[in-house]
């Protein structure tokens, strides 16, 4: 979503891609956070849970609330820097391929002359 929004901010409204990833981090910061703390919070009792079984249930709940917050973090820090990565690549990939360097179209038939 960071990115969507990002790019939608690059087209529309005219703006750098750094600008535009900041100003999509700060507006699906909260959004991404309340999803994961709804995933992560529904998967404690699994992890805390005690009784009957729980042993082969607590290493799925410590799992899931592991890798929710793993993944958090590899969503907040490294989604913007990948997104700058690739429009940095993009710029050099565009201003290394001019038109000026491509070559002449080839015709197959020579032109015809002139009647007079």
């Amino acid at each position: 979503m960071m990115i969507d929004f990002a790019l939608a901010a690059e087209r529309q409204e005219h703006k750098t891609a750094f600008d535009a990833i900041h100003q999509a981090c700060l507006l699906r910061f909260r959004p991404i956070l309340m999803t994961t703390m709804a995933a992560m919070l529904g998967a404690v009792p699994l992890a805390l849970g005690q009784g009957i079984g729980s042993e082969l249930r607590r290493p799925l709940g410590i799992t899931i609330v592991g890798g929710l917050i793993f993944s958090q973090l590899l969503t907040l820090y490294t989604t913007p820097v990948i997104y700058l990565f690739f429009d940095e690549l993009a710029a050099k990939m565009s201003s290394a391929r001019k038109p000026a360097d491509l070559p002449a179209p080839v015709r197959a038939h020579p032109a015809p002359e002139a009647q007079p």
